[in-house]
């Protein structure tokens, strides 16, 4: 009977990490206040949306789907698309058709200042071309180490993968005027240490905020060289700003605790 009884709540909490809160969707509206942001951007809504992971369980096509329709109901001026589209790598890992998971991203397209996005790791190892292609068939750019200017001299730079690509900060700044206000996309935030003064605001994704919000069980599962230094939210160093997501989907076990899967609305502010 006490056996039972001890078992009874581990099975319980079993169940609800691996079956409910994956499946969960929550918004997490934040407003950021960013040194050097131009008043005439004060106020912009930017939307984030970073590791889908489809193909692994709870990111199916309807996940996808329901994910792009959610943020998009926020209105966001500008959406950021932070990699890893598709997992193909995972254990519990299913084949799904790329095209098909991208284009349920559509409704994010409307965004008045357009929809750009970054590859992750696992979209390097799920087919990197076809996922940008697919992604540049419905209109959104992909950044790899390279810069767009995005309206009322705003900038949008993205790097390449950090593990797999090296994250080329440099060079993704070449086109950005030094006086420009400008977001930097990463996939991976463990590339922040070398973003200089100049960069506005970092996204990232990647971590999945360790999936688990327990910390002595999460660090082993944050992804960074750096623990649990960039897991996830906004972070400052050196007057320097990051924002990291959770993300939506899973990678290794598909499991979430006290940590789900969540899209990322942002409103910037300029200093008053």
């Amino acid at each position: 009977m006490r056996r039972a009884a001890l078992l009874a709540p581990v099975a319980a909490l079993a169940a609800y990490a691996t079956w409910v809160e994956p499946r969960r969707l929550a918004v997490v509206r934040e407003e950021l206040t960013l040194p050097h942001w131009p008043a005439a951007l004060d106020g912009l809504r930017v939307g984030v949306l970073t590791d889908i992971h489809a193909g692994m369980p709870h990111a199916g096509l309807d996940t996808v789907e329901r994910a792009a329709d959610t943020l998009a109901a926020e209105w966001p001026d500008l959406v950021c698309l932070l990699g890893d589209f598709i997992d193909r790598r995972a254990v519990f890992a299913r084949p799904v058709d790329t095209v098909a998971v991208i284009e349920r991203l559509r409704p994010l397209a409307s965004a008045p200042r357009g929809v750009v996005a970054v590859l992750g790791n696992h979209d390097w190892y799920a087919g990197a071309r076809q996922i940008a292609d697919a992604l540049a068939d419905l209109g959104v750019t992909v950044l790899e180490d390279s810069a767009l200017p995005v309206g009322d001299g705003l900038w949008v730079a993205g790097v390449g993968d950090y593990r797999v690509r090296g994250a080329r900060i440099d060079r993704a700044l070449m086109p950005v005027p030094e006086d420009a206000p400008v977001l930097l996309l990463s996939h991976d935030p463990d590339a922040f240490p070398a973003v200089p003064e100049r960069v506005s605001l970092t996204l990232a994704g990647h971590t999945h905020g360790g999936q688990v919000a327990i910390p002595w069980v999460r660090r082993p599962f944050v992804p960074s060289r750096y623990g649990e230094r960039y897991v996830r939210g906004n972070i400052v160093e050196g007057g320097r700003h990051l924002h990291v997501s959770s993300g939506i989907g899973t990678s290794g076990l598909p499991v979430r605790f006290l940590r789900p899967p969540e899209l990322v609305s942002l409103t910037l502010r300029a200093p008053s």
